[in-house]
């Protein structure tokens, strides 16, 4: 797998004919199959289950805290992150937290290289003047670490690591093509691409790509290989590695390393 296959994002996302229409709102600026706000474990996430609780993995979440606030301070301005190697992940999908990813960091997590002063995503929900929002951060690390090796990182009595499992992609788009952004936009045949004769169709195959169909993609509707295979697709069983958001606003534990994005800081 090479560099860009090694990264996340949280990744990530995954209509007029009949066979396309998939539960979207045509005239919406939103995709159903948008990485939200909200994390949920099924078919196609998992989550490391909740260790007992010590001080000293108190002490060591705040430590995680303290030295992300000091590392994230210069990137309130978006900005900064875009001219210091960081990418903006689907920029063109409405999404309810947005990945700015450095895919040389990224690459040093999924081989075992943590280094919480350079995490692999830094995260920013946009505010209603459409500008990003700073509200925390992404680590990651391989896909074939115990939960001790992810405990010694992050400590699993206060966050749950997560997995993206089961993602049925299109035939003709790899995990590779997601990450750069390239969602079928300009391949009809595709399947999940709206037919050209829709209105519609070329505003949303531009924006969206096969994203918009809810039955491909990282929250889509098929997590089976067989179904995938039938619906003009290839089943991933796991794409990247394992993956922690932090929030380190927020001086309660359960709101910092919670699966849930918080309201961005008032200034």
């Amino acid at each position: 797998m090479n560099k860009i296959a090694l990264l996340f994002v949280a990744l990530a996302v995954s209509i007029s004919a009949p066979a396309y229409a998939h539960d979207i709102d045509l005239d919406g600026d939103t995709a159903p199959n948008a990485m939200g706000g909200q994390m949920c474990t099924g078919p196609h996430m998992v989550v490391t289950p909740s260790r007992p609780q010590t001080p000293q993995d108190v002490e060591r979440a705040r430590d995680v805290i303290d030295t992300l606030r000091r590392t994230l301070t210069r990137y309130h301005d978006s900005r900064v992150a875009l001219s210091e190697g960081y990418q903006i992940f689907l920029p063109t999908v409405p999404q309810e937290v947005y990945h700015f990813s450095d895919y040389s960091a990224a690459q040093q997590e999924y081989i075992g290289h943590s280094d919480l002063t350079r995490p692999g995503s830094i995260l920013y929900v946009k505010n209603p003047s459409g500008e990003y929002v700073l509200v925390g951060a992404m680590y990651s690390a391989p896909a074939d670490y115990t939960p001790d090796q992810l405990d010694a990182i992050i400590p699993l009595s206060v966050a749950h690591w997560h997995a993206h499992t089961n993602i049925c992609l299109p035939n003709g788009i790899t995990l590779d093509d997601v990450l750069r952004g390239e969602m079928g936009a300009s391949n009809l045949d595709i399947p999940g691409m709206l037919p050209a004769s829709s209105p519609s169709a070329p505003a949303i195959n531009q924006r969206l790509g096969f994203l918009a169909d809810g039955r491909f993609g990282f929250t889509g509707k098929i997590a089976d290989a067989a179904e995938c295979e039938a619906a003009g697709g290839h089943l991933l069983k796991q794409a990247f590695g394992w993956m922690v958001h932090v929030y380190p606003f927020s001086d309660d534990l359960k709101v910092a390393y919670g699966m849930s994005v918080p309201k961005p800081p008032p200034n």
